[in-house]
């Protein structure tokens, strides 16, 4: 039997987190999740690492600095979705600026949220990851299953 072979969509996720609060940000005319928080995310462009995007994600998106070499990978989704993706969620304890809505054509709030009390219309994908951080786990598999 020939498989095909695996096309890579790769992107990158900031879990920001101070004190008991993760950033979240509500998504607004994408035309993917609308209305749904996730955090600051994007996908990995060609000939770019995936801390590399990270960094530019967390700058065109929410105005703040981060240093690479800060960033420790946390957790990895495959998932399924219209393709096959890898979303690869990033932490760091270090950041400059405070944090702001810097693309206000594809996102209508921007704030720090209770993690015990995450809002209800989130990225579902997005809020088993953050779940499963909490817990220490590293993979998860995530719309798989039809």
């Amino acid at each position: 039997m020939t498989r095909d072979r695996f096309k890579q969509i790769a992107e990158a996720h900031l879990v920001l987190v101070r004190g008991d609060r993760t950033l979240l940000s509500r998504r607004f005319n994408t035309g993917w999740q609308d209305g749904n928080y996730s955090v600051v995310a994007g996908h990995i462009e060609a000939g770019e690492t995936a801390a590399g995007a990270m960094v530019r994600e967390a700058a065109e998106e929410a105005g703040i600095e981060l240093d690479p070499v800060d960033l420790r990978l946390v957790h990895l989704v495959h998932r399924k979705s219209d393709s096959e993706r890898l979303s690869l969620f990033f932490t760091t304890e270090r950041w400059l600026g405070e944090p702001r809505n810097r693309e206000p054509d594809k996102c209508d709030d921007l704030g720090w949220f209770a993690r015990d009390a995450l809002p209800r219309n989130m990225v579902p994908y997005v809020r088993q990851a953050l779940g499963l951080i909490e817990r220490g786990v590293t993979y998860s598999e995530f719309g798989w299953r039809d």
